[in-house]
């Protein structure tokens, strides 16, 4: 059962659970879906997390226990709700061990448990992997869902879609950086994150994209509707890329010509959960579908 706590006079949050879980995200995603549908007076926002979310309300228009007991019945229906998702997969080219988040790395590395090495190298050992070709095959081998967008404007979060006893861990730095390349692929925990801004950040930097993934200009073609490119279910798919392509995307992203790789999909997690690799397989298939 989901817990349900009162944020101050104006804030209801819900976990659903402590720790993350494709299971307790499609619970939270069937809540939050079912209460902007239902429409409910004095709902004023609804923010969405990983296996948890919060609802803002205005208490002068519904009383915070009549809310309260509406959002306890959604849940019960959430929990009957088929878990399937109408949604996307999409490919994003990462260039992994690129100049620019190791230049930033390096700036940093008394804050880091591995002073003495870079990013990549620590994942790898950590995860017992031999070199760091294979720790890049496995970062990149499989998809990722995307559990939640927040942190900074545009930032998506994304959940390895392998069983567990193979999913990636990285602890975060010591202590945060003050600089981050906008578009860096970073690790933290058990998610993968692409940073949409430059900024502060403590997720060990993988690499970087050269696919622009937030606009508040809305000048990049695929952004022009949205000046923010994930939400919350999405599926990605890392391609590993090399200098010459990370250059080409970039000459092809300031001439307006770049459209990432992705297509429409449904996502069953009763499927994944009875097969796992073959549902990743079937995915794969969709993306590259002609």
């Amino acid at each position: 059962m989901s817990r349900f706590t009162f944020g101050g006079d104006e804030h209801i949050f819900v976990e659903v659970d402590e720790a993350m879980s494709l299971e307790a995200f499609f619970t939270s995603l069937s809540m939050t879906n079912a209460v902007r549908a239902a429409g409910i007076d004095g709902v004023t926002e609804i923010c969405p997390a990983n296996a948890s979310f919060q609802i803002k309300f205005d208490p002068d228009r519904i009383h915070p226990h009549a809310l309260m007991d509406r959002l306890r019945h959604l849940e019960e229906e959430a929990e009957k709700a088929e878990a399937k998702l109408d949604t996307r997969i999409i490919e994003v080219p990462v260039f992994y061990r690129d100049p620019w988040t190791h230049e930033t790395l390096m700036r940093f590395r008394e804050r880091h448990q591995d002073p003495d090495g870079t990013d990549l190298e620590f994942a790898a050992r950590t995860n017992g992997y031999d070199t760091i070709e294979a720790f890049i095959d496995a970062h990149s081998g499989a998809p990722w869902f995307v559990s939640m967008v927040g942190f900074v404007s545009g930032l998506p979060f994304l959940y390895q879609m392998v069983d567990r006893s193979r999913q990636i861990q990285v602890p975060k730095y010591l202590r945060p950086r003050t600089d981050t390349p906008k578009q860096t692929v970073g690790y933290g925990g058990s998610f993968s994150c692409i940073y949409s801004v430059r900024g502060a950040g403590g997720y060990q930097m993988f690499g970087i994209t050269p696919m622009t993934i937030y606009d508040p200009r809305q000048e990049v073609p695929y952004l022009k509707d949205f000046m923010v490119f994930f939400r919350p279910g999405d599926i990605v798919k890392w391609r590993p890329i090399g200098r010459a392509e990370y250059d080409r995307i970039i000459e092809d992203m300031q001439a307006g010509l770049f459209e990432p790789r992705m297509r429409d999909v449904v996502f069953s997690l009763d499927d994944f959960n009875a097969d796992p690799d073959g549902t990743n397989a079937r995915l794969m298939e969709a993306l590259h579908a002609d």
